[in-house]
């Protein structure tokens, strides 16, 4: 039964792949057996591909502004030139601009957009029509437990991240029939720079804790079992599914 959890001889791409939640994935994917290439904005993904080599699979960096979708095909095409093949795809790169709603500038909104939903469906497409002609493939799209509530002073994340689940599920039934799963995760409140400034406001971080069953603020490691069984056979029947790992926070 576990053997069916095994992503040895596949190929994973993980955007945002060189910190945070992109990677604690890159890493969980590389120690199920995948190979793994790491795209990053910065390009420093050094850390990252040592934890890849370190457990025993080839790594890549690939340096990439997903703020446009130029460079989208080029990932694929390096991708697949490099580590010969591309199996799983991981769209987890995102960014954050909180205001109020009344104040909230256009170009934060734009931002926030072009990451977080237009780079997500053309990585998709790309990375889609690839899988199509192979026959396989696993899509996994980073939501956020903001895709099903409206969280504060984030309206251009919210929206995103409810547009990406709508995506996923799109997708999904376009695809299933042609043996591409494309799934997301939704992680609640996890430690990451993106809730630097959540956790360095006291009452708002009580505020978030309290709220919390598990009694405790997630961390990148804690998406590495639902990371690995949207990648692995586990998974072969499920199809547009939103995954939240979130200790909890929805049930309250």
């Amino acid at each position: 039964m576990l053997e069916l959890f095994r992503l040895d001889g596949r190929v994973a791409l993980v955007t945002g792949g060189d910190k945070g939640l992109g990677q604690g994935i890159a890493l969980a994917l590389a120690h199920a057996g995948a190979d793994v290439a790491v795209v990053s904005r910065s390009g420093d993904a050094a850390a990252t591909l040592s934890a890849v080599v370190a457990a025993g699979r080839r790594g890549i960096a690939l340096t990439a502004d997903l703020s446009s979708t130029a460079p989208i095909e080029g990932l694929i095409n390096d991708t697949v030139a490099q580590l010969g093949r591309l199996d799983i795809l991981v769209n987890n790169a995102g960014i954050i601009r909180r205001a109020p709603a009344t104040e909230y500038g256009w170009s934060d909104w734009r931002a926030v957009l072009d990451v977080n939903l237009d780079a997500v469906w053309a990585l998709c497409q790309s990375a889609g029509r690839l899988m199509i002609a192979q026959g396989r493939g696993k899509i996994i799209n980073v939501a956020s437990v903001l895709a099903f509530q409206g969280g504060l002073r984030v309206p251009a994340y919210a929206a995103a991240k409810h547009a990406v689940a709508g995506l996923t599920k799109a997708l999904a039934n376009e695809w299933a029939r042609l043996g591409v799963n494309v799934n997301a995760i939704a992680p609640g409140y996890m430690v990451t720079d993106n809730t630097q400034a959540l956790r360095d406001d006291p009452e708002r971080s009580r505020q978030i804790l309290e709220r919390i069953p598990a009694g405790r603020w997630g961390v990148p490691e804690d998406l590495a079992g639902a990371a690995i069984f949207l990648a692995s056979s586990a998974s072969d029947y499920v199809h547009g599914h939103v995954l939240v790992v979130d200790g909890g926070w929805l049930a309250r």
